[in-house]
């Protein structure tokens, strides 16, 4: 541990050192940078982008494009960075976390930085934590690019797609880090390319990036949509299923657990449910709900897989025999054994698409942050965001008053202490902050301040428009704001008139939080830019973080001073203390941190497999020509996995029935092909057999459209359709996985390696059971002259980390 802080404290000084030359190279230009009138520096912006065209490297150019904006600044806004703001831009253009106080400025520190990587025109996302903070800093800051030539960009959660096109396509855009991420999920289940609005993901500035990739870390952003909720359509299709007649209308093949409709079967479908042909690609969404009723009535058997319990269907755990509680067979499957049970058919939310904010920021070429609370988590940045953190000293002294934790026996008394300290401080004009660490303690709090006749604001983070205008009125004179310790953050508390020889700010904390940042943050309000403030925690044995991590230690002080009711006033208040707590902050924040990196490697199993989702089904959305080779190897590995099935063992066992119901429901019509077609032949020629018979039909169906536009088109409708519904599927199975997995330990086995292990096995099955899919409709469809390509119908949700969702709204598909 003292070798990893020596690290730190030079790692710290040698950026410091390196920051500091350039940014005394910057200031050197400041003579002769204000002698430019206004068109000579925006002409500045020209300049850069045409040396930049030439070869010249952001690197080349960084401290005249710092002095540039830097003299934009003081002429747009009267503001001039300092130096040590100079600094902290440096080293966010690096790639790195520049740790500046409250108060130190780090809006205007971005814009250097902000403004030489969007001369490259790749664009740069500068990302806030909420819609206000993000409106306010694109109008204000927003000032100096316009200024200097640069289009800025706000992108809004109300906004449609074609507004946030213009925002993602401007030179700097803001926006919040739901929002970003949620558009990167929507751009990749659009059906057009016209349809999304990103860009690559070329260069962040992340604004609280503790809060954003650390805090939030282990929520992940889910697009959710209703799975199948047509009832309805469960209970006809069980109808229809139970009126068949194996071998006439069905065949099973138990070794593989496949059952698939005869021509016959098609037929009485087609009649039923009064169709022309039951595999035309808009009727996808009835052929699911056959082959899964199928399943149900004639594959999934009664007390073996499953049993009723109370009107409940319930899995049976094959291995173990147990009733697996809450769990849900996915893919609509528990539906149709609903409907076959005739007991209530539940709908269900189905995941289509999800990220966490870890694997969403570590897609950008370069990602870069700044706080005021980062240092403690630096091993956090650096491992996972590669990303190193650099202290930037205070521009003035701080000289903020930041008292020894004060301990009482009981929240009680704790309370009374907290109070008696506002009505003096209010007394004498002095503004006091009060930090709680749950909305509850606030509204206590405020209760406990209006029996003292004490006036005062609650702020409990429920509307961030008004959070920044209470916050911004904290520090007038004799001012009592009550808010969670995140609350206002990213809003600067400016004193009043008098409030400097009252003492300046005082902040309060009701009780230690389980992080130091946020500790840290709540502190860091009082005493910006060498104001005078003061800060004190008050803490009881009582509180959660007490209780749980509280040293032994302290019990046995208070134990030796057999204290009773009377004695309630009593308080601790040393060094030791303050240190015990840190101490017990330092445990909880390595649990959340092994917990954030759990989540990380759960994650990166679905990460690499998005990619390879994502990339494939981008190259079907862009194809120029058309996709019929891609097709036909979908075919032919198909074809091979068949037979490879039904020819396994010696060649007297094989099973060429089962490959000739393969053939006739995924392939060729009846009359095309017999079973004497198949017979002595060797697997290979069975493969090469099956695969020219099925693309001399598909030539044949594709010949008859109107040119290679109208092929093209027909393959990708085909694709994308069965694409998205089985990655969708495949992502609810994954997510139920991920729930069940952790059971495993108790059979010593470790549970992330069985997610990695079988997540494979399930991806290798979902792309098998897309290529099936893709060869059964191309095959059996009737092509249309006029298909259209469908986007799924979603809802978002805002992340939940295993709970129930907290923000849905409509997804936009324009």
């Amino acid at each position: 541990m003292a070798n990893f802080l020596k690290n730190i404290f030079e790692n710290d000084k040698a950026e410091l050192k390196r920051t500091g030359k350039l940014a005394d190279q910057v200031m050197a230009l400041e003579a002769e940078y204000a002698a430019l009138s206004d068109e000579q520096l925006r002409a500045k912006t020209v300049d850069f982008r045409d040396r930049l065209s030439k070869g010249a490297k952001l690197d080349d150019i960084q401290i005249e494009a710092f002095a540039t904006v830097r003299e934009a600044a003081k002429r747009v806004l009267g503001l001039f960075p300092y130096r040590v703001q100079i600094q902290g831009g440096f080293v966010i253009h690096n790639g790195d976390i520049a740790e500046m106080k409250t108060g130190e400025g780090k809006t205007l520190t971005a814009t250097m930085p902000v403004y030489l990587n969007a001369l490259s025109g790749k664009g740069v996302h500068v990302v806030t934590v909420n819609e206000y903070l993000a409106t306010r800093d694109s109008k204000e800051m927003g000032e100096v690019y316009r200024f200097l030539g640069l289009t800025v960009g706000l992108n809004l959660n109300s906004m449609n797609a074609t507004q946030k096109r213009e925002a993602y396509n401007c030179d700097v855009t803001y926006s919040t880090n739901n929002e970003l991420g949620f558009d990167y999920l929507r751009d990749n289940m659009v059906v057009y390319k016209n349809q999304m609005v990103q860009r690559d993901l070329n260069f962040a500035v992340v604004d609280e990036v503790d809060s954003i990739l650390i805090d939030e870390a282990r929520t992940p952003l889910i697009i959710s949509g209703q799975g199948e909720k047509s009832t309805a359509l469960y209970t006809r299709a069980d109808y229809f299923v139970k009126g068949l007649r194996e071998d006439d209308d069905y065949t099973i093949d138990l070794t593989s657990k496949t059952i698939v409709l005869t021509d016959t079967g098609v037929d009485k479908a087609e009649k039923v449910f009064r169709l022309e042909n039951l595999y035309d690609i808009n009727n996808s969404a009835l052929v699911h709900h056959i082959d899964q009723a199928l399943r149900a009535n004639y594959i999934m058997i009664h007390d073996i897989d499953y049993v009723v319990d109370e009107g409940k269907v319930k899995i049976v755990d094959g291995f173990t025999g147990r009733i697996m509680e809450g769990r849900r067979y996915s893919d609509g499957l528990h539906q149709a054994i609903e409907a076959k049970e005739a007991v209530e058919i539940e709908d269900e939310s189905k995941t289509m698409a999800t990220i966490t904010f870890q694997n969403y920021f570590r897609m950008y070429n370069k990602l870069s942050g700044m706080t005021g609370t980062a240092k403690t988590e630096e091993e956090e940045f650096r491992e996972i965001y590669n990303m190193n953190v650099t202290s930037i000293p205070t521009n003035k002294p701080v000289v903020r008053d930041d008292a020894p934790d004060l301990l009482y026996p009981s929240l009680k008394a704790k309370f009374k202490a907290v109070v008696k300290d506002i009505t003096e401080r209010h007394a004498k004009g002095q503004p006091v902050l009060v930090g709680t660490v749950a909305v509850e303690t606030s509204e206590y709090l405020s209760k406990l301040l209006n029996q003292a006749g004490i006036p005062h604001e609650v702020l409990n983070a429920k509307n961030h428009f008004k959070e920044a205008e209470i916050i911004m009125q904290a520090g007038q004179r004799g001012a009592v704001t009550i808010a969670t310790n995140m609350a206002g953050r990213g809003t600067d508390i400016k004193l009043g008139s008098g409030v400097l020889e009252a003492g300046g700010l005082a902040v309060l904390g009701t009780e230690r939080h389980e992080s130091r940042r946020i500790d840290n943050q709540l502190r860091g309000r009082a005493g910006r830019q060498g104001d005078p403030g003061a800060s004190q925690f008050y803490l009881s044995l009582e509180d959660d973080l007490m209780r749980r991590f509280g040293s032994d230690r302290i019990q046995a002080v208070w134990q030796k001073l057999n204290m009773d009711e009377d004695g309630d006033d009593l308080a601790i208040q040393s060094g030791m203390l303050s240190k015990q707590v840190e101490s017990a902050q330092k445990r909880v924040e390595g649990n959340n941190y092994d917990t954030r990196k759990n989540v990380l490697e759960y994650d990166e199993v679905m990460r690499e497999q998005r990619e390879v989702i994502y990339g494939q089904r981008m190259d079907v959305i862009q194809a120029e020509g058309g996709l019929t080779p891609y097709v036909k190897g979908m075919m032919k590995r198909t074809i091979e996995r068949q037979v490879a099935v039904a020819t396994e063992g010696e060649k007297k066992n094989w099973n060429l029935d089962s490959l000739l119901d393969f053939a006739h429901a995924a392939l060729l019509s009846p009359e095309a092909i017999a079973l004497s077609d198949l017979e002595g032949k060797s697997a290979t020629e069975l493969v090469n057999y099956l695969y020219d018979q099925t693309v001399a039909v598909y030539d044949e169906k594709t010949a008859a459209l109107n040119g290679p536009e109208q092929v093209a088109e027909f393959e990708k409708v085909i694709i994308l359709r069965v694409v998205d519904n089985k990655w969708t599927d495949h992502i609810d199975m994954m997510d139920h996985l991920r729930q069940g997995v952790g059971l495993r330990a108790y059979a010593q086995t470790n549970p992330l390696t069985e997610y990695q292990t079988e997540g494979y096995e399930r991806f290798q099955e979902m792309i098998a059971s897309i290529e099936y899919e893709v060869t059964r409709y191309v095959m059996k469809a009737q092509i249309r002259q006029n298909l259209e390509r469908e986007q799924v119908n979603t809802t978002v949700v805002k992340g939940r980390p295993g709970s129930l969702p907290t923000e849905v709204t409509k997804a936009r598909t324009n």
